[in-house]
């Protein structure tokens, strides 16, 4: 872990441990990355309900906003210890940014490898209103640069979070007899009733929840489109525009986007029906883009089919999305060549 950046009497780290399972992989026995985003959630809910109560005043409950782009560095396989540090970086009003890093152990050998690094951006709800947001006890830094980095950083998460939810009207219909390799034969759905064991005390669905649904879908999807073992390369940042609440129905939909020679963009967004308490129009609650490998059974990378894009709109989000990938790419070699000369 880097340096704790807070000095202040909320716990600056914590760090949330398990070993992986048979029901947390795929058939590969590679561990499913909606399993290691649901852990990195858990953590970060901790640490920042925690923050949020460590003053005087009315109690609160963080609830996840948002995830920066992650970056899934290693795969992680049944047996192996999944370790989750989380720390809390930044504050502003009413916001909780917290840093993650996941690593693997495998505890017979002792041996370990970082495989996740993430970012959180949390609200504290009260426990008395959960339509109430409420202002975050400020922490201190040990630099001003601290404190300036996160105020760039947090400025930047909420422009884009408006950018996202303009763009938010698609919906994904269903395509009779489609074509192999088309958007139309691998776009997928997965249909939820929000059960009490999904939920926060406030009753709302938990961040990490949503994600693991959102990943299994994109699994779904990549895997009707390859027809191999595929695993999660990175997950866009994912957007939580409005809460669910337990009784509602979600639909959570997937679609391809784009396919470079070894990796596929996946969309994924999540729409909620609520049917009690109090009914209101479908609506769109999360969104987000997943990138998927495939791999043989000796886990070395296969090429990916092209996507066939069929209607307009296909050909339009194929060219975002190869903007996307081609910026990410861009990104990474950039960072490669700053840490060669160092």
């Amino acid at each position: 872990m880097s340096e704790p950046g807070a000095a202040g009497p909320s716990p600056a780290a914590i760090q949330v441990s398990r070993i992986m399972r048979p029901d947390d992989a795929n058939i590969a026995g590679n561990v499913h990355g909606g399993t290691i985003l649901k852990m990195i959630e858990e953590a970060g809910a901790i640490i920042s309900t925690r923050h949020c109560n460590s003053q005087a005043g009315e109690p609160s409950v963080a609830a996840l906003a948002r995830v920066e782009r992650t970056d899934f560095l290693s795969p992680m396989c049944i047996g192996e210890v999944a370790n989750v540090s989380a720390e809390i970086t930044y504050t502003s009003r009413h916001s909780v940014e917290v840093q993650v890093n996941v690593m693997s152990e495998n505890i017979l050998t002792g041996a370990k490898k970082v495989t996740n690094k993430a970012t959180l951006w949390y609200v504290p709800l009260s426990l008395k209103n959960v339509n109430k947001v409420l202002e975050v006890p400020p922490m201190q830094y040990a630099r001003k640069e601290q404190e300036d980095e996160g105020k760039k950083r947090y400025e930047e998460q909420k422009l884009d979070r408006l950018e996202t939810k303009q763009r938010n009207g698609d919906v994904i219909l269903p395509v009779i007899n489609p074509e192999p390799h088309t958007v139309g034969y691998s776009q997928s759905s997965l249909i939820h009733l929000v059960g009490p064991s999904d939920c926060t005390l406030l009753g709302f669905v938990h961040g990490g929840v949503t994600m693991k649904l959102m990943d299994e879908v994109a699994g779904i999807v990549a895997a009707r489109h390859c027809k191999t073992n595929i695993v999660t390369a990175s997950v866009d940042a994912i957007n939580f525009h409005e809460k669910i609440k337990k009784g509602c129905v979600i639909t959570v939909s997937g679609r391809m986007t784009f396919t470079s020679n070894k990796s596929m963009e996946i969309e994924v967004f999540v729409d909620a029906d609520p049917f009690v308490d109090e009914p209101r129009e479908r609506y769109r609650a999360v969104s987000a883009f997943f990138t998927y490998v495939s791999l043989s059974k000796e886990g070395k990378p296969l090429p990916v089919p092209q996507l066939l894009t069929e209607t307009e709109d296909e050909k339009r989000r194929f060219e975002e999305g190869k903007g996307r990938y081609l910026q990410t790419k861009a990104k990474r070699q950039a960072q490669m060549q700053q840490s060669a000369q160092q």
